[in-house]
């Protein structure tokens, strides 16, 4: 459920409340009791938690080859990085 913020133009009040989307808007005010409460537009907060993560969210480490097969380096586990450097013309 998101958590809407609300302040009363009458006394300045403000507040957060959690509400289904299908809920109404608030109109009273908590403190001053009118009918002067204004839903505020703010950046959207949520976290995600629970199952249902896909296996390359967040890796740290050695990434996995999404596009399978052998990654284009033709099967050699020596990757241009690890390969021993070419020698200069000059030496």
């Amino acid at each position: 459920m998101p958590i809407y913020e609300y302040r009363c133009e009458a006394c300045e009040h403000q507040l957060e409340a959690l509400q289904k989307l299908s809920d109404e808007p608030l109109r009273e005010c908590p403190s001053c009791k009118k009918q002067e409460l204004k839903k505020l537009i703010s950046a959207a907060g949520f976290r995600l938690k629970g199952g249902g993560w896909y296996e390359t969210d967040f890796k740290t480490g050695k990434k996995k080859n999404l596009a399978g097969g052998n990654g284009g380096n033709g099967g050699d586990s020596k990757t241009a990085a690890t390969a021993a450097p070419a020698k200069s013309a000059d030496s």
